[in-house]
Parts: C-alpha cells; sequence; structure tokens
C-alpha cells in the first residue's frame, strides 16, 4: 500500500509530477496492501496460459484446414486432448501454485521487492527481465537435466512428456513437483535483483508466454523471436519432446548456449545436418513435416 493520501503527495515524495504510467499505478495500488498486489500473479498467469495457446489451438481443432506450418502435422490433437490438458493444468496451478503463491510473500518481502514509487524506467526493466532470463536459464537447464534421470523422469517429468508433439496448453501441464520445483529458478533471478511488483509481474508473464511458444508446435514465417541471439525457439524445444523420454538433447528453456557448453545439443545439430544433406541429396523436393525432421514416427 503506498503511503501517500493524494497524488499531491505522491508527487513531493518523488520531487516532480508522476508520468502517466506512475499517475495510473498511484490510482489503482494506492489503497490496495502489497501483499494483495502480489497475489495478482495467480489470476493473471491464469489468465495468461488460458488466452495465449487458444488462436493455435482454435487453428488446430478446424480439421478440414491445413496446418502447412505445424511441425508434426502428422499430430492434431482431438478437443478432449485439449480439454485434458487445459483442466489439468489449471487444476495444478490453483491447488499448488496458488497456496505457494500465497504463502510466499515474506521471501518476497525479504528480497525487497517494492510496490511504492518511481516506477523503474523502460531500460531498468528491459536489464532486470534479461538478468532473470539468463539466471532462469541456466538454473532451469541443470533441473531439467535431472528431471531426465530414470527416477526423477519416471517419478515426475514423465507427465510433460504425455505430449510428443506439443501444443501451448502442455507448456505448464506437468506433475505439481515440477511445477514448484521450476518455480525456483523463476524466482531465483528477482531474489538476486530485486525489482518492482510491476516488473515481477511482467517477468512471470514473459516467462509464461515464452513457456508457451516453444510449446505450441507451430514454426511460423512471421515469428519475431528468430531475431533474439542464441534464443532456442519452437523447433529447438519440439525436438526435445519428439525424441521423447530418452531425449539428452536440448534441455535449455530459453537459450541455446547451455546445452552448447556442454554437449547436450549434438544429436540436435546432427539430426539437422542428416536433414540438410537429405534434403540437398532429393532436389528439395521433401514433403513438409519431414523438412524439420519431425514426421509420425519417434526417434532416438
Amino acid at each position: 500500500m503506498l503511503p501517500y493520501a493524494t497524488a499531491a503527495e505522491a508527487e513531493a515524495a518523488v520531487g516532480r509530477g508522476l508520468t502517466w504510467a506512475e499517475a495510473a499505478w498511484f490510482r489503482y495500488s494506492a489503497s490496495i496492501p502489497d501483499y494483495c498486489l502480489y497475489c495478482h500473479n495467480v489470476p493473471i498467469l491464469l489468465l495468461v496460459y488460458t488466452l495465449a495457446p487458444l488462436p493455435l489451438a482454435l487453428l488446430e481443432l478446424r480439421r478440414h484446414l491445413p496446418l502447412p506450418h505445424k511441425l508434426q502435422p502428422g499430430v492434431r490433437h482431438p478437443p478432449a486432448a485439449f480439454l485434458r490438458c487445459y483442466a489439468a493444468t489449471a487444476r495444478v496451478l490453483l491447488l499448488a501454485v496458488g497456496p505457494v503463491q500465497l504463502a510466499s510473500f515474506p521471501a518476497v518481502r525479504a528480497v525487497g521487492i517494492r510496490t511504492g514509487l518511481p516506477l523503474p524506467s523502460a531500460g531498468e526493466t528491459a536489464a532486470q527481465v534479461a538478468v532473470y532470463l539468463l539466471v532462469e536459464d541456466y538454473l532451469g537447464y541443470w533441473i531439467h537435466r535431472l528431471l531426465h534421470t530414470p527416477w526423477a523422469y519416471h517419478h515426475i517429468h514423465r507427465v510433460h512428456h504425455e505430449f510428443t508433439a506439443p501444443m501451448g496448453y502442455a507448456a505448464p501441464y506437468a506433475h505439481w513437483a515440477e511445477i514448484l520445483i521450476l518455480g525456483f529458478p523463476a524466482f531465483a533471478g528477482p531474489a538476486i535483483v530485486p525489482c518492482h511488483m510491476t516488473t515481477f509481474w511482467l517477468w512471470f508473464v514473459l516467462r509464461h508466454l515464452e513457456a508457451i511458444h516453444i510449446h505450441s508446435g507451430f514454426k511460423l514465417p512471421f515469428d519475431p523471436t528468430k531475431y533474439i541471439p542464441l534464443y532456442g525457439g519452437v523447433e529447438y524445444h519440439d525436438y526435445h519432446h519428439f525424441v521423447g523420454g530418452h531425449s539428452q538433447s536440448n534441455f535449455s528453456s530459453v537459450f541455446t548456449f547451455c546445452d552448447y557448453i556442454y554437449g547436450t545439443d549434438r544429436g540436435y545439430r546432427y539430426h539437422k545436418a542428416s536433414l540438410s544433406k537429405l534434403k540437398e541429396m532429393a532436389g528439395n523436393h521433401v514433403e513438409k513435416g519431414d523438412e524439420n525432421g519431425f514426421g509420425n514416427g519417434k526417434q532416438d
């Protein structure tokens, strides 16, 4: 809750006039306790999870339409699969993530995440989110590798790999323990570099959108993420799901440098090189779907 009764008091404390964003934040948050602001995370993430995958899901459900940009065109999920995936994930988000979020506010306050004025600049926000992406990607890489060890895969991670041809709604589809475990690297960045609550919300929204993106199953030609240096993307992660539980490749969730440094992208690079060679030998007359290497059958 902001310690100012009026906008004039806020301007006096800041030492200048409020920007339009700061004025809007003042109007919204002045009378809301910090705990309630933090709890916004749960409905925000549930809203993003509900709406962001919807356009491609509706496209895939139109059975009479061809899907030229789908990486595994031989697999088209029926409506029951989408409903089952959404219901299971929403249940985990509400019953597992929700209570943890509600109980973790003391940790958020302890690391210094603030709600007051002034708001961070665009540059500060971008720099902090960049740090969070790097921290989460590195820690998430090792946790993902551990989840592919025999015990962890059999008891926890196999749930996420039920979808060998992923879709956006399958991004957070996982065992409740995995969801909680992967929350640690996501929170590590803000714990190391504390931020404003608005940046905290933005970080989790962007990370959630990125997870939905790489699980979408569609390699769209107008995808702007292809201009992000070292970004893995849809095809990179789709290969990880396509190979399945025995996959020892492409563990990174955002960038590719950990897989490259530790040699866990060799299978993928060999796969892509083999496809390029086959394509060249075939005179570039490769059917759509096979050009990405994701046909109807699985491979190791």
